[in-house]
């Protein structure tokens, strides 16, 4: 049976190719997807086709390229190698894409997740020409059932002069229900509150809808979502978590913690998945998770039961688990809601709710800076995605890292971090393989020596206490004293040497 129970939708069938042909130069295309979720399969690459056909004939044709977050190789890593596009935002994480921002091809603006919609629909970005959007299915009344992710989707589809969608029929087709669409989002003044008082709650509607007359072009696929397999769990990881569950565990047995803690994010990538697996290992039940993705151990906390209910904009599962949910999505429907991004990752729900917040780092300094995005200083790695969404109005905020990086050469821990993303003000805990520091409400100084003692490598911590002691002999303040004239010098180090070690 057809996913397409629309006849008029039906009616405007057509190939990748064809489909592709409605974008022009110079076009804003936004487009679906949500680390590697949900994303189209077929005409980002045929519009990277004709790019580079457009190339080899001398002829120009760029876009400027919005998605929910960061998708997959048929999509960033077509367009980010075809060098046709002119600008990207929100967050990206392929390396063709990486590429193209760090050689100066492509414009990119590092949007926070949840601000990227509303600046779409306040016309901050410019004109949406074209949105591209993966569903499930097409309903008999022309409503679309979401895939795997919503992300900025339902602003895509409002906000676009023309409306290509992609029907999947890889996706399980009993996703529908799981998702919860609302509408009741709109510019200043006419805003008001999100009705969420719990991670579980229902606010909207399980389908997006979109105006038919928009829609120019309908393409049928059947792509898998292109995850990429979670590394096995290494002993540093599994140390990072239990210092992370020790920490929650002492929450509670000080009162600061209910039993069931409150509703828990976990940013994306391996060392948040064990964090993840190692809460399954835990005495904590009836866990509740109010985040942006769904990762492979919070699928395992739904089977045991430690987690009730798990709310987010998409998954982010290994292709094994992403089988796995497609196989029984049924049986997951009453426990994951997948929200808009301007919803699961909207500051003032995380806020009322009290979100503990768990998120990766590239380097931290002493005094609890963090540097989510940039490798020294100048080279964009992904972008800040929703750590700052969830790090500035989390209940406790944590970050995570292994202490050394590139096998020892570089400390995670440094003097000065290179780019700044997240302040010593929004940054409650560290945590390494090598320990904790709790931040709260201690001043600079004191926040210095607890990093250093508690969360740096060894090789590393003596030349950390050193730069701080003759800092505090040299600097102009002692609130938090730094030298200037070495302050990055690990990182002009490291590149002229490949090494932050002296």
């Amino acid at each position: 049976m057809s996913r397409i129970r629309n006849p008029k939708f039906q009616a405007k069938v057509m190939s990748a190719t064809d489909a592709a042909a409605f974008i022009k130069d110079g076009d804003n295309v936004g487009v679906s997807g949500f680390t590697g979720s949900g994303y189209p399969k077929e005409v980002p690459g045929a519009l990277a086709d004709r790019i580079n056909a457009a190339t080899a004939a001398g002829e120009q044709l760029r876009v400027g390229l919005f998605t929910g977050a960061s998708t997959a190789p048929e999509l960033d890593g077509a367009l980010g190698a075809s060098g046709g596009t002119s600008f990207r935002t929100p967050y990206q994480s392929d390396p063709h894409m990486r590429n193209a921002i760090n050689k100066g091809i492509t414009d990119y603006a590092d949007i926070h997740l949840s601000h990227s919609g509303p600046q779409v629909r306040q016309g901050f970005l410019g004109n949406l020409d074209v949105a591209i959007v993966e569903v499930t299915a097409i309903t008999e009344s022309g409503e679309l059932v979401p895939s795997s992710s919503v992300g900025n989707n339902n602003v895509y589809i409002d906000c676009a002069d023309k409306v290509i969608l992609e029907v999947n029929s890889w996706q399980s087709e009993e996703l529908e229900g799981m998702h919860d669409i609302y509408y009741g989002t709109e510019l200043p003044p006419n805003n008001v509150p999100i009705p969420i008082v719990r991670p579980g709650d229902r606010i909207g509607g399980t389908t997006l809808r979109v105006d038919p007359s928009k829609v120019v072009a309908v393409v049928e696929t059947n792509g898998a979502d292109r995850n990429t397999p979670f590394k096995p769990l290494d002993e540093d990881s599994k140390a990072i978590a239990g210092h992370f569950i020790d920490f929650l565990n002492n929450e509670v047995k000080q009162g600061r913690l209910p039993k069931s803690l409150l509703p828990l994010q976990s940013g994306v990538g391996n060392i948040a998945n064990a964090v993840l697996a190692g809460l399954l290992d835990s005495d904590l039940e009836g866990l509740t998770s109010f985040t942006e993705v769904i990762q492979d151990g919070m699928v395992d906390l739904l089977d045991s039961g430690k987690l009730t209910v798990a709310s987010a904009t998409a998954f982010s599962l290994s292709p094994e688990y992403a089988e796995r949910m497609n196989e029984n999505a049924a049986s997951y429907r009453q426990r994951i809601v997948l929200r808009p991004q301007e919803i699961s990752n909207n500051p003032e729900p995380i806020r009322r709710m009290g979100v503990i917040s768990c998120n990766g780092l590239i380097e931290a300094d002493i005094y609890g800076n963090v540097n989510s995005t940039h490798i020294m200083g100048s080279k964009m790695q992904n972008g800040i995605g929703g750590s700052g969404d969830f790090t500035r109005n989390a209940y406790i905020s944590c970050f995570v890292t292994p202490s050394v990086a590139k096998g020892g050469d570089i400390s995670c821990i440094v003097p000065m971090v290179s780019h700044h993303d997240h302040t010593e003000h929004d940054v409650m805990v560290v945590i390494t393989e090598q320990g904790l520091a709790d931040l709260r409400h201690l001043a600079p100084r004191k926040r210095a020596r607890l990093i250093i003692e508690n969360c740096a490598h060894p090789d590393f911590k003596d030349a950390l206490l050193d730069y701080l002691e003759r800092a505090e002999k040299t600097a102009n303040s002692l609130h938090t004293p730094h030298d200037l004239r070495e302050a990055l010098s690990w990182h002009v180090r490291c590149l002229e040497t490949g090494s932050m070690r002296a």
